[in-house]
């Protein structure tokens, strides 16, 4: 059976970190694609030395051509600029659509079949506009934010109730932005819900301060980062989300993830790309999950997507 092709383009943080992802994996053979001269040829011969050590077999190529991308399964697209301190992710929107139109092209031109999964910020209408320019059907074009934002909100209710992270299952939907949409009442232990552990550790009152906390540290917790490194974003934990998507995908696993996806109705939103729980596997999207939502939840989401569209419209 032919090894799986995976394209990373963009050879920064989030590439690198990729890169050696997809190899200790061995999901595919790998090529790191960037405009600097000698960089992802220099990351990539780095990352296939050690392949004695960590014990994975797979082909590693760094490339300043796009051609390199022939033939790929998935295309994971981080290149655009990071956030520095103070910066929204929205302040990136002029610079990254210009980064982001070549991008798109080259994977029309040379990697027609691929399911892309973009990381760049702003998140949503780098998404949108990837999908315009390749083209590409709906399920094919998706977006990574909501792994990481819930990742994020997993982590802080499991340091707050002091229980493993293996065990809290919580999700976000919305944008990825400041207007995301953390879960609250459906953010788990083990199937017990965090609320009720939060009620009985501090009360109602407080337990249900503590989760508000919580809460706003989820939507700020890319910023947090950001004016922690003083010199870029996140790199690891959107890499891994971005992984776990990707892998999805190529093992047809069917996980359901929080992906940014084009919505056709659901959630009430049509014609926007909007993050909500999916079912990943060969094909892309092959499904979004509908629940209803109550009325405070779908109020924070209208609100999501109004920042949302108000985004995407600016870049029109």
């Amino acid at each position: 059976m032919a090894r799986k092709k995976i394209s990373l383009i963009g050879g920064g943080q989030i590439g690198g970190v990729l890169a050696q992802l997809c190899a200790l994996r061995e999901l595919g053979d790998v090529v790191l694609f960037d405009i600097v001269e000698g960089l992802p040829q220099g990351k990539m011969l780095d990352i296939a030395e050690v392949g004695p050590v960590d014990r994975y077999d797979v082909d590693l190529k760094g490339t300043n051509s796009y051609e390199d991308i022939k033939g790929s399964d998935v295309v994971i697209v981080t290149a655009g600029l990071p956030r520095k301190p103070g910066m929204s992710r929205d302040d990136l929107i002029e610079v990254n659509s210009k980064i982001m139109t070549s991008v798109a092209e080259g994977i029309k031109t040379y990697a027609p079949n691929a399911i892309v999964i973009v990381i760049s910020n702003p998140l949503d209408a780098m998404v949108t506009l990837c999908q315009k320019i390749t083209g590409f059907p709906y399920n094919r074009v998706i977006g990574q934010a909501g792994v990481l934002d819930s990742a994020r909100f997993a982590s802080f209710i499991a340091w707050e109730l002091g229980v493993s992270v293996k065990d809290v299952t919580a999700m976000t939907l919305g944008g990825h932005g400041d207007d995301m949409v953390p879960l609250v009442r459906y953010a788990s232990v083990n199937g017990i819900p965090v609320v009720e552990l939060l009620e009985q550790k501090y009360g109602a009152e407080k337990g249900k301060e503590v989760m508000e906390a919580m809460v706003k540290r989820t939507r700020g917790a890319g910023g947090e980062v950001v004016a922690l490194l003083k010199t870029g974003s996140a790199f690891y934990s959107p890499a891994s989300s971005a992984i776990a998507m990707a892998e999805s995908i190529l093992k047809d696993q069917k996980r359901v993830l929080p992906t940014c996806c084009f919505l056709q109705g659901e959630f009430g939103v049509s014609g926007y790309y909007v993050g909500v729980p999916a079912v990943l596997g060969e094909k892309g999207v092959e499904n979004i999950i509908q629940f209803k939502l109550d009325a405070e939840e779908q109020a924070m989401m209208d609100k999501s997507v109004a920042a949302v569209k108000g985004l995407v419209d600016s870049m029109k």
